[in-house]
C-alpha cells in the first residue's frame, strides 16, 4: 500500500482544488503517467520469483551434492573443508608402519656404493671371488658405525678410535692412495694375479653374501 502513495496524493489535490478543463484535462494525463510509472517501476518484475518448480530443483542440487566436500558461501568467497582427523591420523599409521632401515643397513649402502665408485676412479676391479669384497665392506661399514670412519678392517690396532681419528688407514688408505696398494684386496689392479672382471656389486648381493657372517 505503501507504493501507491504517490498515485493517490495526485488524485487528492485534483479533487480539493478547482481547475480549468485544460487544467483538469493536464492532470488526468499526469495521473496516468504516474500510474504507469508505478505499475512499471515499482511491481516486483515476475522474473525475479522463484516458482514452485525452480525450488524444487535447487533442493534436488543441494541433496546431490558430493556428501565429502562441503560449501558455504560468505561474499562471494567460498570454503572446502579439511580432510576428516580420521582420514589424517590412518595415513599417519600407514607411514610408520613402514620398515624403517637400521644404521647397519644404511652404512652397508653407503659402503657398497663408495666401493663400485671408487672401482671406476681408480681403474681397479674387485677379487674373482667376490665374496671377498662383500666381507671387507661389512667391515668397513661396521667400523663407519661404531667409529664414525671407515678404518681399514683387516688390520689390527691398539687403540681403534685413536686410528680412525689420525685417517692414515681410513679406507680409501693412504698406500692405497699413493701406490695403489690394497691390503685387504678390495681393489685391486689388473696386474694382481687374484683380479676379477667385476667393477660393481649391488648391496643387496653383499647382504646376501655376509649372510650369517
Amino acid at each position: 500500500l505503501g507504493s501507491i502513495k504517490p498515485v493517490t496524493t495526485v488524485a487528492s489535490i485534483m479533487l480539493r482544488r478547482p481547475y480549468s478543463a485544460t487544467s483538469w484535462l493536464a492532470s488526468a494525463l499526469f495521473f496516468l503517467a504516474a500510474l504507469f510509472l508505478h505499475t512499471t517501476m515499482w511491481s516486483p518484475s515476475p522474473s525475479l520469483a522463484l516458482t514452485p518448480l525452480s525450488r524444487a530443483r535447487i533442493s534436488r542440487s543441494i541433496r546431490s551434492a558430493p556428501s565429502n566436500i562441503v560449501r558455504r558461501s560468505n561474499r562471494d568467497k567460498t570454503f572446502t573443508t579439511r580432510p576428516s582427523l580420521h582420514a589424517t591420523r590412518r595415513k599417519c599409521l600407514c607411514s610408520c608402519e613402514k620398515e624403517t632401515k637400521s644404521d647397519d643397513e644404511k652404512a652397508l649402502i653407503a659402503m657398497t656404493n663408495f666401493a663400485n665408485r671408487y672401482n671406476k676412479v681408480a681403474g681397479t676391479t674387485y677379487c674373482s671371488d667376490v665374496s671377498i669384497a662383500a666381507v671387507v665392506i661389512k667391515g668397513l661399514a661396521e667400523h663407519k658405525v661404531t667409529l664414525g670412519a671407515p678404518l681399514c678392517p683387516c688390520r689390527h690396532y691398539d687403540d681403534k678410535q685413536a686410528e680412525a681419528e689420525q685417517g692414515y688407514w681410513n679406507c680409501p688408505c693412504v698406500p692405497m692412495r699413493e701406490r695403489k696398494e690394497c691390503h685387504c684386496m678390495l681393489f685391486l689392479t689388473e696386474d694382481n694375479a687374484f683380479a676379477g672382471d667385476e667393477t660393481s656389486v649391488t648391496p643387496e648381493e653383499v647382504a646376501k653374501m655376509i649372510e650369517g657372517i
